[in-house]
């Protein structure tokens, strides 16, 4: 197979075209002792959660394996037999998708297999694959012109983290079957012989390969969260997934309120400030322009308490007393007689 030069990554944001998704969460974990492998958790969320929340915007979602609860829906599916391979759950993932397009296709009364949807790539990737980003999916379902697929390759081709396009991954399946009647124990490399692949490279890229099949493995995966560098980002994710939330979190700005109000009054203010302003932001809407306004005004209104507390009186850097008869007050007392008094000594009394 020959490899073009690799493009850029794709910018952040949705996939230009849609695609469906393949996650495969069946076999035996025997390295893990029989566990059920993707309940196991790193950073508190399941292997097949942190997979599942990677592909959040394909268009349909199917899990080969079985069922178990998913932080969001999907499709459900098992390989004949169970526990035959990647490549019977492969195409037990494929004859589900076909399925729901069919379905779907007839409640709207349009055609399933049309030309576009057999040209749209799948993601196929294993649920054992902790730090697979929505970044690292839109690059592998971004398949160039003339590509019958994107892989990742690491020193070796990582076939279940790959994307492929429908209509050339059901020809290989197929003549795998003329061939051997049978899809069932075959290695999943085997597909890959027949199909142009488009190899991805980049480091930022091939991270996403390290999976979980030991405990080693889940260690590794444990620690490398934790490092500093990324350890906010995963937090703030797996709390998003935790509680519902899809929004995208201004995270240095709402540090740097949690800073200034634990600096400025006090250090248990900057959790209860950080709430109060996720509490308001909902009353307001709940978008993101709603949390950075809410941000913004306890960022002052912390800024403005820690002034007062770190000036001495009379320098000039307090706020000027409230007039609140709306006329200015050139001397620091308040005026309520409703005109400008220029001399403390004056009687403006008419009396």
């Amino acid at each position: 197979m020959t490899q073009d030069p690799e493009p850029p990554p794709p910018a952040a944001g949705p996939p230009d075209r849609p695609y469906a998704a393949l996650v495969l969460a069946g076999g035996g974990a025997r390295r893990l002792g029989g566990a059920d492998k993707p309940a196991v958790t790193v950073g508190g969320r399941p292997l097949l959660d942190r997979v599942l929340t990677a592909c959040a915007d394909a268009a349909a979602t199917v899990v080969v394996g079985p069922r178990r609860p998913t932080y969001r829906p999907v499709l459900w599916a098992r390989e004949e037999p169970p526990g035959g391979g990647p490549l019977a759950a492969v195409q037990a993932g494929l004859d589900a998708l076909a399925s729901s397009a069919h379905q779907g296709a007839a409640q709207a009364g349009a055609a399933a297999d049309s030309p576009a949807v057999e040209r749209d790539p799948v993601l196929v990737v294993s649920a054992d694959l902790p730090f697979l980003s929505p970044s690292t999916v839109r690059t592998l379902v971004a398949v160039p012109d003339g590509y019958e697929g994107t892989i990742v390759h690491d020193g070796r081709d990582q076939s279940l983290l790959a994307a492929y396009r429908v209509e050339p991954l059901r020809r290989e399946l197929a003549l795998l079957h003329i061939e051997y009647g049978t899809v069932s124990s075959l290695p999943l490399r085997m597909v890959l012989q027949g199909l142009m692949l488009h190899r991805v490279t980049a480091p930022s890229v091939t991270a996403a390969a390290l999976d979980c099949d030991t405990w080693d493995d889940i260690a590794t995966a444990r620690a490398r969260i934790r490092e500093h560098e990324t350890v906010l980002d995963e937090w703030i994710s797996a709390v998003k997934a935790e509680l519902g939330v899809e929004l995208d979190v201004d995270t240095s700005g709402l540090l740097d309120l949690a800073r200034d109000a634990a600096h400025g009054v006090a250090r248990p203010a900057a959790p209860l400030t950080t709430f109060l302003v996720g509490y308001a932001a909902a009353q307001a809407g709940g978008s993101p322009q709603d949390v950075a306004r809410a941000a913004e005004a306890a960022t002052r209104l912390a800024r403005r308490w820690a002034d007062e507390t770190e000036a001495p009186p009379g320098n000039g850097t307090a706020d000027p007393p409230r007039n609140t008869h709306g006329v200015e007050n050139t001397h620091g007392v308040e005026n309520t007689r409703g005109s400008e008094n220029t001399d403390p000594s004056e009687n403006t009394d008419d009396r």
